[in-house]
């Protein structure tokens, strides 16, 4: 009887004790199940933190496209671009349209929308005069084959070249006259263009 409550006992006794001695009663079967776990846990660890970086760059990823998908129908900002021209040297009226002949090519490809201004004031109005501009064939035909670059002429100085030649100065078909150059310059800055002088 004595042997069975015994055994009885470690039954019921067993399990708390195994849990309280940290399973002592067979130190070498502990010792090695524990190294066993702590391996098992590191391979584990390293698995999950391999897993949550897959599952973190898939995240990134799929919300990524979600973005791209949800918002087709958003308009990317035009880029704005005006280009100074206050110089009657040929070579720098040549310059300012070939900078803007690049840059209007350079968004076309991309599908991008831009806008191109190029403001005539003092010695550079003769840009856009009828009879003393260099580049006026030029600029019809990047007129015809580029309507994002328009041009603008400074009014003040048409009136006082006006008063100094003591005749209308007229301007090509592709040139709209604006109050004042500088001005226009500014306030265009104001809005956010950008400014490239040539």
């Amino acid at each position: 009887m004595a042997v069975i409550s015994g055994v009885a006992m470690l039954i019921l006794v067993a399990p708390n004790a195994l849990a309280q001695q940290g399973n002592q009663l067979f130190p070498q079967a502990s010792e090695k199940s524990q190294a066993s776990d702590q391996k098992n846990s590191g391979r584990q660890t390293q698995a999950n933190k391999s897993a949550q970086k897959r599952t973190s760059k898939q995240d990134l990823a799929s919300r990524a496209a979600m973005a791209q998908a949800t918002s087709p129908g958003i308009a990317k900002k035009p880029h704005q671009l005006i280009l100074q021209v206050n110089s009657n040297e040929p070579a720098m009226m040549n310059l300012a349209l070939n900078n803007a002949t690049n840059v209007a090519q350079y968004y076309r490809d991309l599908g991008e929308p831009v806008s191109i201004e190029v403001v005539t004031f003092g010695p550079g109005l003769h840009m856009l005069r009828e009879d003393t501009s260099p580049v006026k064939p030029r600029i019809e035909m990047l007129a015809m084959s580029n309507p994002e670059i328009s041009f603008k002429a400074c009014g003040n100085t048409q009136d006082n070249m006006r008063k100094a030649e003591n005749k209308d100065i007229n301007l090509i078909a592709q040139a709209t006259v604006v109050k004042s150059g500088v001005v226009r310059v500014m306030e265009l800055q104001e809005q956010g263009w950008s400014y490239v002088k040539p």
